[in-house]
């Protein structure tokens, strides 16, 4: 059901009369640059001018090449609103609504790669490619005990990374390294996945649990309405599913 709305909650989520939504164009599930206009386009950008509505407020897109530079401008007030992958280091400052799209993490290796399965990545003498603070640089930077870490400087250059520097691993959203996995001969996914990316939007902790509540329930109105589901569809998105109605306890 709607969230109230008052001035004062409005003016918590938009204090600058605009609503300034932090795109990450880093992931292709949540966004990308539209082929025919160039503008950014995708699942949160229909979900940031969605909730524009629902505040009355118009939009402006503050559009990042990774996760981190994205929630960097959250966690510094620089933007109102972002779409991120929930994580622990993020949650310091910023507040995440329950997740609204589930995707795969999965690795890449080459095909005479010795690596046959997700469990055997983590050993010494085995170098990993991810995105710089991406989702799946902050899990695997907890996870991984013995393998080593290489951080390429965006998640879509984390292949060509991996084949730049020779790297036996390279991790990352499954549909990006499908995309480079068609584009370079002799490469494999590993079966299964990694992790589970849930992703959510944030507000920036300091404007209040009120400001939280309200884009907390306007996620759980999306998913009901069926409203990402149809963006999913609408942009081509495969491989990535709606996530489950939050928990009401």
């Amino acid at each position: 059901m709607p969230f109230p709305l008052t001035t004062d909650l409005v003016q918590a989520l938009a204090p600058t009369g605009v609503l300034r939504a932090s795109i990450n164009l880093g992931n292709p599930i949540l966004a990308g640059r539209d082929a025919a206009s160039g503008e950014p386009a995708g699942v949160s950008i229909d979900l940031a001018r969605a909730f524009g509505e629902r505040l009355g407020v118009p939009v402006e897109l503050v559009v990042f090449d990774t996760a981190g530079k994205s929630v960097e401008a959250v966690a510094a007030d620089d933007a109102d609103i972002g779409f991120f992958a929930i994580d622990p280091v993020r949650g310091a400052e910023i507040a995440f609504t329950a997740p609204y799209v589930l995707i795969e993490g999965s690795y890449l290796v080459r095909q005479d790669s010795p690596l046959a399965a997700n469990e055997e990545v983590d050993r010494a003498g085995v170098r990993v490619a991810v995105g710089k603070g991406s989702a799946y640089d902050l899990y695997l930077t907890r996870e991984l005990k013995q393998a080593q870490i290489v951080r390429a400087p965006s998640s879509p250059a984390v292949v060509q990374t991996f084949l730049d520097e020779k790297l036996e691993v390279a991790a990352g959203v499954k549909q990006q390294l499908e995309a480079d996995q068609a584009r370079h001969a002799g490469l494999r996914l590993l079966p299964g996945r990694f992790m589970v990316i849930r992703q959510a939007m944030g507000t920036p902790k300091r404007r209040g649990a009120a400001a939280a509540g309200a884009l907390a329930a306007f996620v759980e109105d999306m998913k009901a309405a069926g409203f990402v589901a149809e963006a999913l569809a609408r942009h081509g998105i495969q491989g990535a599913s709606v996530a489950p109605a939050a928990s009401s306890s």
